[in-house]
C-alpha cells in the first residue's frame, strides 16, 4: 500500500480499524512484563494505547499521516504518551533503541518484496529474546501475490525468530489468517 492510498483509506473508518485490541495482544500483555514496544503499522493507535495503558513504553510507526493524527488525538484523550513516527515499516528510519515487543497486525503481509528488509530491520531493533507478535493473511499457496504471507515467508522468518505458537483461522471476509508469536533467536 502506498502513502496516498493509505491516507485515503483513513478519510473514512477503514474496515480493519475496529477500535478494539484483539485477545491475542491482551493475552500477551497479561503474561509478559511491561517493557518497550513498537507497533508497526499502528494506524489510529488503538493497540499502542492499550499497551501504554498497561505500563509499556510505546513507539508507533505508520505510513498514513491521517492515521497518526488520529492516534495522537486518541492518545491525548486516553492520557497516555506515545512516540509516533511517520514512516515505512521496512526501513524504520528514526527508530532507535531496542524493543521487547514488536506488534504487527496487518503490515507484514502487505510488504511484497520488502519482507526481507523488514525482517532484517526487525532483527536489529528487538532485544535478545524479544518478541514479535504478528497477524497476517495467508496466501492459499506459495504464489506471487503481494497481499499475504506464504509458508515460504514463515520459513524465512524462522531464520531470525523461533515460533512459540501460531493460530490459524479465517477472518471476517473468509480469508485464511494467522497469528504467530515469534521470539528472537
Amino acid at each position: 500500500m502506498n502513502k496516498l492510498s493509505s491516507n485515503l483509506k483513513y478519510l473514512r473508518r477503514p474496515t480493519w480499524d475496529s477500535g478494539i485490541s484483539p485477545p491475542e495482544l491482551l493475552n500477551f500483555i497479561a503474561t509478559h512484563p511491561a517493557g518497550r514496544a513498537i507497533d508497526l503499522g499502528c494506524g489510529t493507535g488503538t493497540n499502542a494505547i492499550t499497551l501504554a495503558q498497561h505500563g509499556w513504553q510505546v513507539s508507533g510507526v505508520d505510513i498514513a499521516l491521517i492515521a497518526l493524527y488520529r492516534a495522537r488525538r486518541k492518545a491525548k484523550s486516553s492520557q497516555v504518551n506515545l512516540d509516533l513516527h511517520l514512516g515505512d515499516v521496512a526501513k524504520l528510519r528514526g527508530i532507535e533503541g531496542k524493543f521487547n515487543l514488536a506488534l504487527d497486525i496487518g503490515c507484514f503481509h502487505n510488504l511484497g518484496e520488502q519482507k526481507e528488509k523488514y525482517l532484517n530491520r526487525l532483527d536489529q531493533i528487538l532485544t535478545p529474546n524479544g518478541f514479535w507478535l504478528l497477524y497476517a493473511h495467508l496466501l492459499p499457496h506459495d504464489d506471487d501475490a503481494t497481499h499475504g504471507i506464504s509458508e515460504s515467508d514463515l520459513e524465512v522468518a524462522t531464520s531470525y525468530f523461533s515460533i512459540l505458537w501460531d493460530e490459524r483461522s479465517r477472518d471476517k471476509k473468509g480469508r485464511n489468517a494467522i497469528w504467530v508469536l515469534f521470539q528472537k533467536i
